[in-house]
């Protein structure tokens, strides 16, 4: 009996019951600890949900990582910098600029509705003027915009490759290579581009080897700017368009009788002329004072004629002459 009462006095052992873990502070961490083992972790586990840090994952946000930020749920496109990435900011290229803003490309293109052109030109006071000019119009479409100038033959050609535009006004005179030159370059070289001559000259042969090298239209520089500015929206479309004047050239060397090809390419001009008079019926001495020769240089023109001719004696070489337009005609 007495040793019982000695152990109920001793009061209760640690092995009786759990007791309050303290820690080094002196305070508990909580009633009812398991038995936590050399390492400070409990056997039984964490506490339910606590991570190693001591948080637990069902108090924190949902998915919030050490450093606040939720991983369930995060900003849209945000790294650990705090940058969004994700959220369709355009790419930056070396310059600063945007990557994804790209136009509408047709040879380093402009936006939809712009004709593109070039002004070749070797004096700087019209090049300006023009680039004003064609820049002031705001009837019509397409809307012209000036790209680029060249003061040369070979500036235009390599404004055409280089720049791309949908025309070249070119003038004639310039520089290192002509206006119709540096057309037919253009025509090898970039021939989806149209060339359109602005140029002083009229000349019908400056027109037609204008249009033999290439170029769509042909209007001169004392034109009015609507006339311009239709001639250039008329080659961009593949038309071909003539001042006034120019048309009125045009339709004059079209109306004009073909030339008649030559009967007989072999013939020397002096053996054309003695078989022409012989055709009309005239004597050989009388040929030979009309064009200043000797009888005797006159009958051999006649033996190289019948021999280019392929005809046996002067009767045949009259007859052919005659077929062929030299002489009078005959009635039958």
């Amino acid at each position: 009996m007495e040793s019982e009462s000695e152990s109920e006095r001793a009061g209760p052992t640690r092995e009786d019951g759990p007791q309050p873990v303290r820690a080094r502070g002196g305070e508990t961490e909580g009633g009812a600890q398991p038995v936590r083992d050399g390492g400070g972790e409990t056997e039984g586990g964490p506490q339910p949900g606590q991570n190693g840090g001591g948080q637990t994952e069902d108090d924190l946000q949902a998915g919030q990582n050490n450093r606040g930020q939720t991983e369930d749920d995060p900003q849209p496109g945000r790294g650990d910098d705090g940058r969004t990435r994700d959220s369709a900011q355009p790419v930056r290229g070396r310059g600063g600029g945007t990557e994804d803003n790209s136009r509408p490309v047709r040879g380093g293109g402009e936006a939809e509705g712009v004709l593109r052109v070039v002004l070749a030109d070797d004096h700087p006071v019209v090049r300006t003027g023009l680039a004003a000019l064609l820049e002031s119009v705001r009837d019509g479409t397409p809307r012209v915009s000036v790209v680029g100038v060249a003061s040369g033959g070979r500036e235009a050609v390599r404004a055409a490759v280089t720049l791309r535009p949908h025309v070249v006004v070119m003038d004639i005179r310039m520089p290192d290579m002509n206006g119709i030159e540096a057309t037919r370059e253009i025509g090898r070289v970039a021939p989806a581009v149209a060339v359109l001559m602005l140029t002083m000259v009229e000349e019908d042969d400056s027109v037609f080897a204008a249009m033999r090298a290439g170029a769509r239209g042909y209007v001169l520089k004392g034109a009015g700017q609507d006339e311009i500015v239709r001639a250039i929206r008329a080659v961009a479309a593949g038309e071909a368009i003539f001042g006034p004047g120019v048309a009125r050239r045009v339709l004059g060397q079209l109306s004009r009788p073909l030339p008649q090809p030559d009967p007989c390419p072999a013939l020397t001009p002096r053996e054309r002329d003695v078989l022409t008079l012989i055709a009309a019926g005239t004597p050989n001495a009388t040929v030979a004072a009309r064009l200043g020769l000797s009888p005797k240089t006159v009958s051999n023109h006649m033996s190289a004629v019948l021999a280019k001719l392929g005809v046996a004696d002067r009767t045949e070489a009259v007859a052919w002459a005659r077929d062929a337009g030299l002489g009078p005609a005959v009635d039958p």
